[in-house]
């Protein structure tokens, strides 16, 4: 019964955050139960098959932001634009605003290895949640939602080229303007719930870079970013049209005037599309559900050793609901 009273008790916070009053008291109670609970309490439910619905109902609503936003984007960087929209940290990132780790039910293991901040966790409830609002209030309601949480994302992503990864941004941007490639070198601090790693980037043995993070990819990703901003910033970073690969040029007028595929895709009315100082598009960066469950394999051994409705139709349920 304290349970339940706990799970009532957190209830209205994040529905208020997310605009919505869920009419079922058990699809609200799934979305919000991660399987190490589950495990621990006799077997629940978990929100694993929520997770599923709500990656499709997010990648659809994404893809038709992103297809009626920039008509002229062939399907190459449509496909990357998504990617990095529709990825852990950016799920991740939505989740925090929205306060999604205080709701969300784990194990005692994960409690104690700092789960309500892990970004594989915050991500899969994300989308279990937006799983669940899709079978409560179905779908203009869930892709008003969505539109709300991740339309500018999308744009901003845009703007910067959609280089999110920047492990394959940099990869790529060392193998043509430093023939080499970069590694990385890892230390690790703290007891084992509560591991820290720093991560240092090189490219023939120059480090450019450093980063922390709670696991070591993101460690990594976090000095491939630094390490990639630095370079990129006395250069024009953009993506071909044919064949993906990544083109490196000094700055200057006649980089800020080119007319490649990114070029072309700047000239859309909603604005630049990979043109401009650091921006990037990423060949064959390969982002989505299988990843992240991937990724969050590897954060949670590394843990374990211890076009849709719009926006104003949230508000109608929230006010009806009182």
């Amino acid at each position: 019964m304290g349970a339940r009273s706990s799970r009532l008790s957190k209830r209205l916070p994040i529905e208020k955050a997310l605009g919505v009053r869920f009419g079922s008291q058990e699809l609200y109670i799934w979305a919000f139960t991660h399987r190490s609970y589950a495990y621990e309490n006799g077997g629940l439910p978990t929100n694993e098959r929520l997770e599923f619905l709500g990656d499709a109902v997010l990648g659809l609503v994404v893809t038709d932001i992103i297809y009626r936003a920039f008509p002229t984007l062939p399907e190459g960087q449509l496909a990357k634009l998504r990617a990095a929209t529709v990825n852990m940290n950016v799920l991740a990132d939505v989740a925090r605003e929205l306060g999604v780790g205080a709701a969300v039910q784990l194990g005692r293991g994960e409690e104690l290895s700092g789960g309500r901040d892990k970004s594989s966790i915050l991500a899969d409830t994300l989308e279990a949640i937006l799983g669940a609002v899709y079978l409560d209030k179905g779908l203009p309601r869930a892709a008003g939602l969505i539109r709300r949480l991740f339309e500018a994302r999308v744009m901003e992503a845009a703007g910067r080229g959609a280089a999110l990864d920047y492990k394959t941004s940099l990869q790529e941007l060392a193998a043509s303007s430093l023939g080499g490639m970069p590694s990385y070198a890892i230390e690790e601090e703290g007891p084992d719930h509560a591991k820290r790693f720093t991560a240092t980037v090189s490219v023939a043995g120059v480090a450019y870079g450093s980063g922390k993070g709670r696991s070591k990819k993101e460690a990594e990703q976090n000095a491939a970013q630094e390490a990639f901003e630095a370079l990129a910033a006395s250069r024009m970073v953009a993506g071909t049209a044919e064949g993906g690969q990544t083109d490196v040029v000094e700055a200057g007028p006649a980089a800020a005037g080119g007319t490649d595929g990114a070029g072309q895709a700047g000239a859309t009315a909603s604005g630049p599309v990979a043109a401009g100082t650091g921006a990037v598009q990423v060949n064959g960066q390969r982002t989505g559900r299988a990843k992240r469950r991937r990724g969050r394999a590897a954060a949670e051994q590394q843990a374990g050793a211890s076009a849709p409705a719009g926006p104003d139709a949230l508000d109608s349920d929230e006010s009806s609901s009182g």
